[in-house]
C-alpha cells in the first residue's frame, strides 16, 4: 500500500460564475430580476455631487 492510492480521490467540480462576486465589483449586489433603481436616487446623487461642487469652489477665490 503506498500513501497515493490511500489518500482520497476528488473529481472535478464545476464552480458556478457568479457576476455578484467578481473581484473586479466594488459593492455589488444581486437585485431581484426586473428590478430598477428609483429615480429618486439618481436626483438625489444629483444634488450632493452639486453641492459638494459649489461647496469646494467657495475655497478658490475670483470665481
Amino acid at each position: 500500500m503506498t500513501a497515493a492510492s490511500s489518500s482520497p480521490r476528488t473529481g472535478q467540480l464545476t464552480v458556478p460564475i457568479d457576476p455578484a462576486r467578481r473581484p473586479d465589483v466594488l459593492l455589488r449586489r444581486r437585485a431581484p430580476e426586473g428590478h430598477q433603481v428609483s429615480a429618486w436616487w439618481m436626483i438625489g446623487a444629483f444634488v450632493v455631487v452639486s453641492a459638494a461642487v459649489v461647496g469646494l469652489m467657495n475655497f478658490f477665490p475670483g470665481g
